[in-house]
């Protein structure tokens, strides 16, 4: 196993040693290795992590986004050994109930107070990804200038809207998979359905269309009764269940690209006999996001 020096203030993962400098070097990779990540301005994140044992300089960085069990560790154990298959370095980040509640806490990005004020972007929840990057590339000493970033069910509503909020953000490619709803990109519906009375403006908009992002679909995602399943009127009109709603989040991210005379650079990837399950989705992921 090759080592690694990651910078920290945190707990100590097993298989790792503390050293001088409050750094640790990482021996071992165990179903308990993490980092706390305090560099941004928001709250300590647990970042699992696997480094392949053949990483080097140029080795992906790919980010996966848990969904709405904040279960990062199960997000973790369920990618790692696709991330050691593929060669490429994995990192899943923790949104805790506690520190980032409810859907706004996490998958609508931590932007809004309960008052309706516009929090500081530094706190966005969004903003933590680009951080973690910038420390983890430094640490492993990687050539990588961009990531690519994953996420299912409800870390699938939070990288659409990181794609949509973040359009300058370092990711090279963006997946999202099985998001129960959407916010739409226009401008004639408020958030979080629509980007109305957003900091987004129609030049942030077309810088988002033209990024490479994939919209991934399980084709047995169709339940309309499904317990985790939004069901308001807003959420409705999106369609019946998750394979309509990204069906018709991708064709009016498409008409809006249009509409803008903006490069459109997005696709939509159909997972046959895949249902709301992220390992079902993984399988299908990880090549696509180890890819060159």
């Amino acid at each position: 196993m090759m080592r690694f020096l990651l910078s920290i203030c945190m707990l100590l993962p097993i298989g790792a040693v503390a050293v001088a400098d409050e750094k640790i070097l990482v021996t071992k990779q165990t179903s308990e290795s993490f980092i706390v990540f305090e560099d941004w301005q928001g709250p300590p994140l647990r970042v699992w992590f696997h480094i392949p044992d053949n990483y080097h300089a140029s080795t992906p960085i790919v980010f996966v986004m848990h969904g709405v069990g904040r279960d990062a560790d199960r997000y973790y154990d369920e990618w790692q050994a696709l991330a050691e298959q593929h060669s490429f370095v994995l990192l899943v980040p923790e949104f805790s109930k506690e520190d980032f509640p409810g859907a706004a806490g996490y998958n609508l990005g931590n932007m809004y107070q309960e008052s309706g004020e516009l929090n500081d972007e530094s706190f966005w929840s969004f903003s933590a990804i680009d951080s973690i990057f910038v420390r983890i590339k430094d640490q492993l000493g990687s050539q990588r200038s961009g990531y690519r970033i994953y996420g299912h069910s409800a870390g699938a509503q939070f990288v659409h809207r990181f794609i949509l909020f973040k359009p300058t953000a370092k990711y090279e490619l963006a997946i999202t998979a099985n998001a129960g709803w959407y916010t739409i990109p226009g401008f004639d519906v408020d958030f979080p359905y629509g980007l109305r009375k957003t900091p987004v403006n129609s030049e942030a908009l077309v810088h988002a269309l033209q990024q490479p992002v994939m919209i991934m679909l399980g084709a047995l995602d169709n339940d309309p009764n499904h317990p985790s399943l939004r069901k308001t009127q807003q959420a409705q009109a999106q369609g019946l269940h998750r394979f309509e709603r990204g069906h018709f989040f991708f064709k009016k991210a498409k008409d809006k690209a249009a509409s803008l005379a903006a490069p459109f650079n997005w696709s939509l990837h159909i997972v046959p006999n895949a249902e709301h399950q992220n390992r079902q989705m993984a399988q299908a992921a990880a090549a696509i996001l180890a890819a060159d």
